[in-house]
C-alpha cells in the first residue's frame, strides 16, 4: 500500500539555479513519513510523552533528475519490510509520474536517553 504525499517547490527550497537543494529532497521525504504515521494512528507527541522517539538509521539516496522552482511533486511511501525493531521504507519524489529522487530509509524506535527499543505493536499490527 502506498501513501502519497504532495509537495510544492517553493523559492526557498531552490538554489541560486532554481533547482532543489539536494538536502532539502531529504525534507521532502520526512514530511511524508511522519504523515505517513499519523496516517498509521500513531502520535507522536504521545509517543515521546511515553519515552519513544522514531530515529531514521540509514538512509540510502539516488538523485536521479533535477526539481525546479513552483514544480508540483509528489513523494510516494511503501514499506519494503518490518521487523520488531526495524522498519525500512521507500520513497520516491516524483514530479508528473517520472521519479527524480529515490530512497531507502531504515528507521527505528529509541528511548530518550538513546536504547533501541520495539517498534510500538499498533504500527507492527498494521503493517504485517
Amino acid at each position: 500500500m502506498s501513501h502519497v504525499f504532495p509537495v510544492r517547490v517553493y523559492y526557498e527550497d531552490t538554489d541560486m539555479a532554481g533547482i532543489v537543494y539536494h538536502a532539502n529532497y531529504l525534507k521532502f521525504i520526512e514530511r511524508a513519513r511522519s504523515d505517513w504515521v499519523k496516517e498509521q494512528g500513531l502520535d507522536q507527541n504521545a509517543m515521546r510523552e511515553d519515552g519513544i522517539v522514531f530515529v531514521v538509521r540509514r538512509i540510502e539516496a539516488d538523485y536521479l533528475a533535477a526539481a525546479k522552482y513552483d514544480d508540483a511533486l509528489e513523494v510516494v511511501t511503501e514499506v519494503r519490510s518490518m521487523t520488531g525493531v526495524r522498519l525500512v521504507m521507500t520513497q520516491e519524489v516524483r514530479r508528473a509520474g517520472t521519479t527524480v529522487f529515490r530512497a531507502e530509509v531504515t528507521a527505528v524506535c529509541a528511548t530518550l536517553d538513546g536504547q533501541p527499543t520495539r517498534l510500538p505493536e499498533i504500527l507492527r499490527r498494521k503493517v504485517n
